[in-house]
């Protein structure tokens, strides 16, 4: 049986974990639209960034990050800053485990109570681990960007989910 796990905030000294497990969706698979991995600086200036106007947590089990959420700005123009956008990453070794769940939902109480009304999350497809994720989270599918992005040798489609909070 695993060890339990906590939800916190992200410090800047999370980065390196955390990019250790960013980086394989970035360089193995099209998850991300990111065609280079950020290293342990980008990573904590991004933590620093997202942390102070959204929020960033991460799932941390016997002193180890085993995975993180973050919200960022969904668009740059004044009406959308009640929207933002969600994205979480777990570990291989923690995935379905619940770390995914407890995470989104610890971010959503702290999105809610900076008075954010929707968070919106981008999937690469195909991804159903990804998808039954978000639907377990509540998030409704509300379109499709075909081949909006080429990684990978090929042109790939991102659906979009909405949750509102």
């Amino acid at each position: 049986m695993l060890e339990p796990f906590v939800i916190r905030p992200a410090r800047a000294e999370d980065s390196t974990a955390c990019a250790a497990i960013y980086r394989p969706h970035v360089t193995e698979s099209w998850v991300s639209f990111e065609l280079e991995a950020p290293d342990d600086a980008e990573m904590a200036a991004r933590i620093a960034r997202y942390g102070a106007s959204h929020a960033w947590l991460v799932a941390e089990r016997e002193g180890a990050v085993i995975g993180y959420a973050y919200a960022s700005p969904h668009r740059e123009r004044a009406a959308y800053a009640s929207s933002c956008d969600v994205a979480i990453y777990v570990g291989p070794g923690a995935m379905r485990s619940g770390v995914g769940r407890t995470l989104y939902g610890a971010l959503f109480a702290v999105l809610k109570e900076k008075g954010l009304h929707a968070a919106f999350a981008g999937i690469a497809l195909p991804n159903p681990a990804s998808e039954a994720l978000h639907q377990a989270c509540g998030f409704t599918p509300v379109g499709v960007y075909r081949e909006v992005g080429w990684k990978l040798g090929g042109w790939r489609d991102v659906g979009w989910w909405q949750r509102l909070l």
